[in-house]
Parts: C-alpha cells; structure tokens; sequence
C-alpha cells in the first residue's frame, strides 16, 4: 500500500495516513505507462472501470507525486498548468511526441501529440503501433 502523501482528515472512508483504494488503483496505471507515452484521465478511468477523468484528476493531483505524472494527462495533449516546464522536460527525456505551438499560442508552449503519445495500456513489448492512429 502506499503511504506517500497523508490524506486530508475528515474525508470519508479514509483512514489518516492510507491511501485510498481508487487512488492507489489510479496511481498503479501511472506506474505502468512507458516512457514517452501517455494515458488521458479518461482513459485511466475506462481502464479501470470505474470513475472518470474528475475522479482520476483528483487522485493524482492528491497522490500522484510519487510516480509519473506527466505522464497522465489532458485529453486535448494541453500541459498541466502550473507543471508545464517540469513536464515538458520529462517529455524531451522520454522523447513523447510534442506539437510545436505556433507563434501567435500564449507562451509558445508546445502540446502533446494525443495522436501518436497516446498509450492503450498493452505491454511495451506488443507495442507495435507505428504512431499513425490514436491508442485509443
């Protein structure tokens, strides 16, 4: 069980100090996406069945410090406010497809290229997608 963060008191079913169950589940999917791939909230909650891209939003905004965040993300490739330069590095480490931004984009930011990022939760190994289609 991970016990990374403390959780909020008065939260209910919650034990102080426990990671919630949907959480740790949330965070599990984090730590299985590879390098230079990345899983919108949406897609967490569909492969997990259960919540949606709110639900998953808040685990890892809660608990998700201690695994890959940048790598769950946005559905629309847009970088989480606020983390922006720190994600955009791991993206340039791991080599995750980016969409320049055009000149007139506020901050020259750059987006994730959903298309060809986009992981659908097979083993690296049966990977085999070309970056040509979507993952999901």
């Amino acid at each position: 069980m991970r016990s990374d963060e403390p959780d909020k008191p008065g939260e209910p079913d919650e034990v102080p100090g426990e990671l919630p169950e949907y959480a740790e589940r949330v965070l599990d999917v984090a730590d299985l996406i590879p390098p230079g791939r990345v899983m919108a909230y949406g897609d967490v909650a569909e492969w997990l069945g259960e919540g949606g891209p709110r639900q998953v939003g808040r685990a890892m905004a809660l608990y998700g410090g201690a695994v890959p965040w940048w790598r769950v993300v946005r559905s629309d490739g847009v970088l989480l406010a606020g983390h922006e330069l720190r994600a955009l590095a791991h993206y340039r480490e791991e080599g995750t497809p980016l969409r320049e931004a055009s000149r007139a984009a506020e901050g020259h930011l750059p987006r994730l290229d959903m298309k060809r990022a986009r992981w659908d939760g097979r083993p690296p190994e049966t990977d085999t997608d070309t970056g040509d289609a979507a993952h999901i």
